[in-house]
């Protein structure tokens, strides 16, 4: 009897113990199974973020995942089933000789949905310019800044940018062509007027040759490469994602327009200066001209410098009393052989005008050659003889060091003034291209590319558990 009592006790102390212990078991396969899912998703997650695309990081140093995977279409799709390829691959048991039964916790993905991602090109380039400004953090922005806008500040006060030099050309020149010139008989009875033989005509003569034309040393020397730009992002509607990223904005801050172009001038190249291995040649060029080959966009940027000289120079020309003297002698010269003094006025100024516009191509042609032309000059500064103006290629000289800005502080100023959304989609049409060039990346494309995302996931337990988890990771 005593022993019945035992065996009863026993069984019932057995059954309670049974019950603490399948308890204690079945909460450390609950524990176990989100201790899991946390380090599931965070190496899948991370492990997405691995496939950073190696060209953008080597070139740009920059880190954004393209969902192409070097394919030819990129879509969200393709990362999430590599974000969910890691977690299988993870949650799956690895048998070995020791042990080759059921997986303590039998867990496997369900779902996995990006619902929020960053692109590159998000919101005008804003992603992009992101992490430019965090890769140029310790640059000294604000000596570049003060520079910039001082250049700015003395080419806008000459007013460069808005002054018609061409119309006041074009107005002495019609007071000109109000005078009746004298005739001479060249037949019986038939009379035409004498040529005026104006040198002024001779320079402005060269106007539609072009400025390289008459610049450049060696013309076949400059690149003539063409792309088609209908193929890159600043000409085709982009793909978009959830914008700048919240939690990445709050550490780099908000993108930094000065930190974006000394970014440009480090990574791009210019004429000059090009880059090893770019499609197009005069990159920076083409990022204020926007044209779709390199002889037209240097060409534009030319025009442009040609045009600030311009002003600069007449400004100052119309200051110096040696070079008006010059000019009015040479007039009166012309117009005393003509017996029309009344052309005299009009014609000093013509020959002012032209040459200072002789002047303007020896600064380009000194600014191409690697030398420095001040923006605003005095008579020391002053490189061309009033004869220049009646051979105007054959009176330009070589490169000159001397003193003032080069040719890449005048291409900060011009790319500085260029409209912000044209500037940050050319550079980015310039990364298309270069990345492009790289074995794998024919179809690369920008607005296919995310640096951060926001991930929503799922897993089942053949033990009848299911969670769910948000995750945001991110280059930041």
């Amino acid at each position: 009897m005593k022993k019945g009592y035992i065996t009863v006790f026993l069984s019932l102390s057995l059954a309670i113990i049974l019950s603490l212990v399948f308890t204690v078991i079945e909460g450390a396969r609950i524990s176990a199974i989100r201790m899991k899912f946390e380090c599931v998703a965070d190496i899948g997650m991370n492990s997405v973020l691995a496939e950073y695309h190696r060209e953008m990081l080597k070139q740009y140093d920059l880190l954004f995942v393209d969902t192409s995977y070097g394919g030819g279409t990129a879509s969200i799709g393709n990362a999430e089933a590599h974000l969910k390829a890691y977690m299988q691959k993870n949650f799956q048991m690895q048998e070995s000789g020791f042990w080759t039964g059921g997986d303590f916790l039998n867990l496997a993905a369900d779902c996995v949905e990006i619902t929020q991602y960053s692109i590159a090109s998000d919101e005008g380039g804003a992603v992009l310019k992101r992490q430019i400004a965090d890769y140029m953090a310790d640059y000294p922005a604000g000596y570049l800044w003060e520079k910039i806008t001082g250049n700015i500040a003395q080419i806008e006060g000459s007013q460069m940018e808005s002054r018609d030099i061409a119309g006041e050309r074009e107005n002495y020149q019609a007071r000109i062509d109000e005078i009746e010139l004298p005739k001479e008989e060249v037949e019986e009875g038939i009379f035409e007027e004498i040529p005026l033989d104006n040198p002024a005509d001779i320079a402005n003569g060269t106007r539609s040759i072009g400025v390289l034309n008459l610049t450049a040393d060696d013309i076949g020397s400059i690149s003539a490469v063409k792309v088609p730009l209908s193929q890159y992002i600043s000409r085709r509607v982009p793909m978009r994602g959830s914008g700048v990223c919240e939690e990445a904005a709050a550490l780099t801050g908000k993108p930094d327009e000065v930190l974006f172009l000394a970014y440009l001038f480090e990574k791009c190249g210019y004429y000059g200066e090009e880059k090893d291995g770019s499609l197009l040649q005069y990159q920076i060029e083409y990022m204020i001209a926007g044209k779709d080959t390199d002889w037209q966009n240097l060409e534009h940027v030319a025009k442009r410098l040609l045009r600030w000289r311009e002003v600069a120079n007449v400004l100052y020309i119309l200051s110096d009393n040696v070079k008006i003297a010059e000019a009015e002698a040479m007039a009166l010269a012309l117009t005393a052989v003509m017996m029309c003094p009344e052309l005299a006025e009009p014609v000093k100024y013509t020959i002012l005008y032209a040459w200072a516009y002789v002047e303007s191509l020896q600064d380009v042609k000194i600014l191409l050659h690697g030398g420095r032309v001040p923006v605003l000059k005095t008579s020391a500064d002053w490189k061309t003889g009033i004869n220049s103006i009646k051979n105007v290629k054959g009176g330009l000289s070589g490169s000159d060091e001397g003193r003032g800005l080069n040719y890449k502080e005048y291409l900060e100023v011009m790319l500085f003034l260029t409209d912000g959304r044209d500037r940050t989609f050319r550079a980015m049409d310039i990364m298309e291209m270069d990345i492009r060039q790289t074995p794998g990346n024919a179809a690369f494309r920008l607005d296919g590319c995310f640096d951060t995302y926001q991930a929503k996931l799922s897993v089942s337990s053949g033990f009848g558990y299911h969670y769910e988890m948000e995750r945001l990771y991110g280059f930041y």
